[in-house]
């Protein structure tokens, strides 16, 4: 089904200005008030009083957030179990997306989520995941003011349009708040750093049958400490780059830098610098490395060892105010008029390891090459701390200038104005919305390449030699202001939608009534990112290039029944077509089925089909230059190193420059997904829903095959050749463009159990047990079928964190008199150290063994306690410990999210944590 654009967005325009206007008017008129005991369930439109739809819907209360101890919204939903890889913790300052946090429902990345705030959408984060995935940013959304989440787990474009593929998060707020309550709490890690503070204040006074209004508002402050690799020495892995200890050797310890290796051709970066003799082609350590470094043992290739990560965040320091007020005026007893406003500032640091002088990395000319070749960064010949007197090839960590530090400073807005009532059979919604975001990201100490090269080299340079390792104190803060200026980019999003929906009874049928919801939506966003200063040329040593900018218009019409058409079988239907401007018309269904044979027990199912839009940073104007990890078949073929001592383990896990070009004929991704479920309550006090679902998603949009780019000689290589074979230096660099390629097939099961026991003067007890499976992750690409499930793939979409089969939380909370006390288990799964089912150990020890734990990286578990205690009606004493058993995270050697740990293990990383705080309820 094919619409034009124009003409559908402008008939829906007119149809929701013309409709409001007639509402508004028409039920100011009316007499007879209108009593609807019934809601709007997430993934439906049409409103009902049994919240058990044929789609699964986890609903969280407000009291199940503030059980988990949680600080933020962002927090807790990335401990869902059907939340996945390719979600976007705070943790992960130095990715694309730094400063932001995302939700990626079955692991099928955070641009496949729909985030929703009050069933409508919020303008994008500034910055795309890896350069690409565009998605909603769930540190804008104030906590205090939540309500509760819906979490709908099933395909829903049919309702909701673009992005719905894995699933829709509605977070509802507040709407009726009256009185007023402040709180205020304190956090602090069990080694005394990570300080967080947090204020909030809510308020709110009229009642809307009495007084036919209401208004509230919510402030909400938080300033948090960061927290540094360096500080958590004591547990074991997480504060150390060193991996020797446990086994591994230097060349497999991540974040271990300045050992010469492969027979002296080989030097990483070290804080005194290593100098290739041209004539040898070896490289030598330069003097002074005592003065950095005191790590032994020592390198046995004479580099200067030292602790890559030691700088590096752990977690950022942040500061964010989150401000949200709505008002509702009752215009009849027919007519409500409301209208939201919300605002978020965060702020965030982080800190990463000392910039390198050499590396590869690209931009729109291609890739650079500062490591080998003419560009390679050199010591000049007549340089004060050259001891060779001819230009000599140089790896220096950039000690002197500092760590790298990324500075976030991200406005988000969110304006909504709407009416909703009834006229005659008809109930109505008519809104519009304005939301947008404004970024500035800066960073400092990063180097500018060309300057470098003139200060290492020239004697005529205008700052003189960069002296560098145990000389760099000679240096003068000019140099320093001209080797590393400041840079910055520059990222905006904004979205305009105007949307209208009606919904009336139109018959009773033998279960109820048939139910019938009409819909229609303009939206228009655009998102932009200026390139980070001199990327654009190819300038920033190490950094590479992203920008894009584009606008995305389109019009949509939807239609939805649910029809009773039995006392025990409930259908339901839905239709949504969506015509993009400049681009393609997308049409989706959803049809559901519940059977209800008794009151205690339904069996449900769905089938849906959805679809993803391309993205202006996949489809727009711009370009990507990224890092990733890939296996050098040359170097290390089928997961060994070539023998002779030249390829190293390195090789078979090496760091390389991306370069992806935009593609303006992108088709969009499409999907296909089953759910079939069965619902029991045997008691009033006993739940239980298990859910099997599967989901199909096909034409995805990604980078070209790295592996096949780099199997097609598509690459750019270092010049320390294995003897005989040409062109096979170190891998550096390759480039693909986005394409539609790869098809991914995930199905799974999730388990759902509820029980309250009564137990009279000892109170009540509630325990909850969630659990989602994840029986397979395949994805087909070039002919190729690889299975993720159990590994610790895929690397290249889902910042490698890998695909657990299991995750499970079991929450338990006792009131008793004033106390409540509260406990959540948080259970990860082990998974296998490869990249997909059938391949080779990622990792290996020092003795070629695989590594860790014979290729597995183990299961994990965390548990938070919690306590509330009312001393008086209007008080609130509250306190968690997150972690509460210390738990370290696994040792994990392949991720490039954290150093050493799983970001899926970040709690085990931070280790036990405290909060105390109060809360003060004004009458």
């Amino acid at each position: 089904m094919n619409f034009k654009t124009t003409t559908l967005r402008d008939s829906i325009v007119v149809a929701l200005i013309a409709g409001c206007a007639a509402f508004a008017s028409t039920a100011t008129a009316q007499e007879t008030a209108k009593t609807l005991d019934r809601i709007v369930v997430t993934g439906s439109n049409i409103p009902r009083i049994d919240t058990e739809t044929a789609s699964p819907v986890q609903v969280i209360s407000r009291q199940e957030i503030e059980r988990s101890g949680k600080a933020t919204i962002a927090e807790y939903l990335q401990t869902l179990t059907s939340d996945g890889a390719g979600s976007i913790p705070k943790t992960f300052g130095n990715g694309f997306a730094g400063g932001g946090t995302g939700i990626s429902l079955r692991g099928l990345g955070a641009g496949s989520t729909l985030v929703l705030l009050n069933g409508r959408r919020m303008a994008p984060f500034g910055l795309a995941d890896d350069g690409q995935k565009v998605f909603t940013d769930l540190s804008t959304i104030p906590m205090e003011a939540v309500d509760r989440i819906e979490v709908l787990k099933d395909g829903a474009s049919a309702i909701y349009g673009s992005d719905a593929i894995a699933g829709v998060v509605n977070v509802i707020l507040r709407k009726d708040f009256t009185g007023a309550v402040i709180k205020g709490s304190y956090g602090v890690s069990d080694s005394g750093d990570g300080n967080q503070w947090k204020g909030s204040i809510t308020a709110g006074m009229g009642d809307l049958a009495k007084d036919r209004y209401n208004v509230f508002f919510s402030l909400e402050g938080t300033k948090t400490e960061e927290m540094l690799v360096r500080d958590r020495t004591d547990r074991d892995w997480i504060g150390t780059g060193d991996l020797r200890p446990w086994g591994y050797n230097i060349t497999s310890s991540q974040n271990l830098a300045g050992a010469i290796t492969g027979g002296g051709t080989v030097a990483s970066s070290s804080p005194v610098g290593s100098i290739r003799n041209p004539a040898t082609g070896i490289y030598k350590s330069l003097p002074g490395c005592s003065t950095f470094s005191q790590i032994t043992p020592v390198d046995p290739g004479g580099g200067c060892l030292w602790q890559a990560g030691q700088f590096r965040s752990l977690t950022p320091n942040d500061k964010t105010i989150n401000f949200f007020v709505r008002g509702s005026y009752a215009l009849s007893d027919h007519a409500e008029l409301y209208s939201e406003f919300g605002y978020s500032n965060k702020q965030t640091k982080f800190h990463t390891t000392p910039s390198g002088v050499s590396g590869t990395w690209g931009y729109p000319g291609g890739p650079v090459n500062a490591s080998s070749g003419p560009g390679a960064v050199v010591l000049g010949a007549n340089h004060p701390d050259n001891p060779l007197g001819v230009p000599a090839r140089l790896r220096y960590a950039a000690f002197d200038v500092g760590p790298r530090t990324i500075l976030t400073d991200n406005d988000f807005y969110r304006f909504l104005v709407g009416i909703k009532g009834s006229f005659g059979e008809w109930d109505y919604d008519v809104g519009y919305l304005h939301s947008e975001t404004s970024m500035t990201n800066e960073r400092h100490n990063f180097l500018r390449y060309s300057h470098v090269r003139t200060a290492l080299t020239d004697p005529n340079s205008p700052v003189g030699y960069w002296r560098i390792g145990q000389n760099s104190y000679l240096n003068s803060r000019a140099l320093y202001d001209y080797i590393s200026p400041a840079i910055q980019a520059d990222a905006a999003s904004k979205l305009d939608s105007i949307d209208g929906r009606v919904s009336r009874s139109l018959m009773d049928l033998p279960g109820g009534s048939l139910g019938l919801s009409i819909g229609g939506e303009y939206r228009r966003q655009s998102v932009s990112l200026s390139p980070q200063t001199y990327t654009d040329i190819g300038d920033i040593i190490g950094l590479g290039f992203s920008s894009y900018r584009g606008v995305q218009q389109v019009g949509a019409a939807y239609v939805e029944l649910v029809a009773p058409v039995l006392k025990t079988v409930e259908l339901s239907a839905a239709m949504r077509v969506d015509a993009y401007r400049h681009g393609d018309s997308s049409t989706t269904p959803k049809v559901g089925i519940k059977w209800t044979p008794a009151e205690w027990v339904a069996l449900r199912a769905t089938y849906a089909e959805g679809f993803r839009a391309p993205n202006p940073a996949e489809s727009g104007k711009g370009g990507l230059a990224a890092f990733s990890n890939a296996q050098d078949p040359v170097r290390c073929p089928n997961g060994t190193p070539v023998p002779g001592g030249i390829a190293t383990q390195a090789d078979c896990n090496a760091a390389i420059a991306i370069i992806t070009s935009p593609n303006p004929n992108l088709k969009p991704e499409e999907s296909k997904s089953y759910t079939l479920g069965l619902v029991l309550d045997p008691t009033p006090t006993t739940s239980l829903t298990i859910d099997a679902w599967r989901i199909k998603r096909s034409n995805e949009i990604n980078q070209g095959d790295t592996a096949a780019a780099i199997l097609a000689g598509n690459v750019t290589r270092s010049d320390n050749n294995l003897p005989g074979i040409p062109n096979s230096g170190t891998l550096m660099a390759t480039s693909v463009g986005y394409i539609n390629s790869a098809s991914t097939t995930v199905r799974g099961i999730d388990l759902d159990v509820r029980q309250r026991f009564e137990m009279g003067e000892y109170g009540r007890l509630r325990l909850d047990l969630q659990w989602s499976r994840v029986n397979s992750f395949e994805r087909k690409d070039q002919g190729i079928t690889r299975q993720y499930a159990g590994t610790h793939g895929n690397c290249d979409t889902t910042n490698c964190i890998g695909t657990p089969k299991d995750r499970i939380n079991f929450g338990a909370t006792w009131d008793i008199n004033t106390f409540t006390f509260g406990a959540v288990v948080n259970y990860i799964g082990s998974f296998k150290n490869i990249r997909f089912k059938g391949d080779v150990c990622a990792n290996t020890f020092a003795d070629g063994s695989p590594a860790p734990n014979g290729c597995k990286i183990p299961s994990f578990y965390t548990v938070d306690l919690t306590g509330r205690w009312k001393p008086a009606e209007a008080w609130e004493i509250f306190g968690s410990i997150q972690n509460a058993f210390d738990k370290t995270a696994p040792l994990d050697p392949l991720t490039y999210g954290a150093m050493g740990y799983n970001p899926l293990h970040s709690s085990g990383a931070i280790g036990r944590y405290y909060t105390i705080g109060a809360r003060y309820a004004f009458k």
